[in-house]
Order: C-alpha cells, then structure tokens, then sequence
C-alpha cells in the first residue's frame, strides 16, 4: 500500500513538473493572469475609492480580497486551456500506455493551477503592500486566509477541468470562466452589499463570493469572522467535491 501510495506520489510530480515548465515557457499566462487584477486594483483604489463609502478608512484593505479572487478565476481558465490541449494532442493515451499512474496526469493539471495561482497572489499582496495595504492579522489568521484561497482554488480548477476535458473547441474550453470572473462585481468585494437594490442585493449576500470575501477580509483585519468563515469553507468545499466527482466522470470517459 505504502508502495503504491509513493508510486502515485512520484507520478504526480512528473506530471506538475512538466505543467510547470510549460507554464515558464510562456510566462505572458502568468503576468496576464497577475496583471490584469494588478490594474484593476490600481483603478479601483486610484479613480473610484474616493467616491466609494465603504466605512475603511483604506480602501484597498476593503478591496483587496475580492481582487485576489478574480485573479484565482482569471487563472484557472488557462488550466482548461491545457487540459483541452492536452486532449486534443491525445497525450493521455501516451500517458495511460506508459506504467504510470491513470490519474497523475490530471492530477499534474491540478496541481499547477494551485501553484501558479499562489504566485499571482503572492504578487498581487505585494503590489497592495506598496500601495497601502496593511493587515493587524496574527499567522494564524493568516493561514486561515491562505486555507481558504487554495480551496477556492482547487474548487474552481476542478471546474476547469471539466471544461477542459468535453470542450470541443478551445472557446469553448475558457468561456466557462467569464461568469465565475464576473461574480465578484455582483459581492461585497467592491462595494457594501447594503448600497444595492434589493434584487441584485438578495443575489450577491446569497452567493459563495460574498461569503468568501467577507471571511477574508475580517481575518486580515483581524476582526471576529463568526460563522461565516463556515459559511466559506462549506462553499468552496461543496463545489470542490462536486465539481471533482463529475471532473473524473468526464476524465475516465473521454480518457
């Protein structure tokens, strides 16, 4: 069992050493990945903060969260990009014919979303750093925060997946990601959910982001989180666990 448990081990880090360098071959993913929220956090904090009641005094303490999860859905489109390459060039078969294990290569997938998405956050924290982000979060709090962004990662990845491996073309393999980017403008991450209108505010404290932003935020401002880091972790947490459990179906069906 512990043979195997190893054998398995080794394999997935074949697999996420060659999704890595793939990803280093052409780091215009990343930075696009990084940039693009990088410009979004400097237009909102620099053009529109000044007109946005918050009740923080800084306004890319309040922002930063949602920021961190556009970035992760920004992302992880690119891991759907991949796998459909990867299809497409019939890789897994290769992969199936070799003695390795069948979900390695998957799994590889998987992994380099998680790490190439703690890249860009660690980036975009850095950038917020110099424009005035400042957190009274203890290590603990911050592991916490470090928990939840890498289930909401792996939760949206395994979504990815699903896209990437029944698409039948490669707009097809990135459109799902649109919708899940653009939830964050319909949440608390840039704005209180108490200025909207009644409808639009019923959906946004109703949906996982707020949830997730909410329990974010008071941890790096080290206030109490209450049951909404639950109501977070139950989110990313359900989504993950479904969106793994069709993510196979679909792998040992199309594979």
């Amino acid at each position: 069992m512990g043979t195997t448990k190893n054998h398995h081990l080794s394999d997935m880090g074949v697999m996420l050493g060659r999704s890595m360098r793939h990803i280093f071959r052409s780091l215009d993913t990343i930075m696009t990945v990084t940039i693009t929220p990088i410009i979004m956090m400097l237009l909102f904090v620099y053009v529109f903060g000044g007109a946005i009641k918050t009740g923080v005094a800084n306004y890319v303490n309040y922002l930063l969260p949602g920021i961190l999860l556009i970035a992760i859905a920004s992302g992880i489109s690119y891991t759907a990009y991949r796998l459909f390459l990867d299809m497409q060039s019939g890789i897994f078969d290769r992969f199936h014919s070799m003695p390795i294990a069948r979900s390695a290569a998957l799994w590889g997938h998987v992994l380099t979303s998680l790490v190439s998405n703690t890249m860009s956050v660690m980036v975009i924290i850095i950038v917020a750093l110099i424009m005035g982000f400042r957190s009274t979060a203890g290590v603990l709090s911050w592991l916490a925060v470090a928990g939840i962004l890498a289930l909401f990662t792996l939760a949206l990845t395994w979504i990815a997946a699903i896209a990437g491996l029944s698409a039948k073309s490669m707009d097809g393999a990135t459109a799902f990601a649109y919708p899940i980017i653009f939830l964050p403008f319909i949440s608390s991450a840039f704005v209180p959910t108490e200025t909207m209108p009644k409808v639009v505010r019923a959906f946004a404290e109703n949906q996982p982001v707020t949830s997730i932003v909410n329990a974010i935020r008071a941890l790096l401002s080290n206030q109490p989180v209450g049951e909404g880091i639950w109501i977070a972790l139950a989110w990313c947490i359900g989504i993950m666990l479904v969106a793994y459990l069709f993510a196979i179906q679909v792998y040992k069906k199309r594979v």
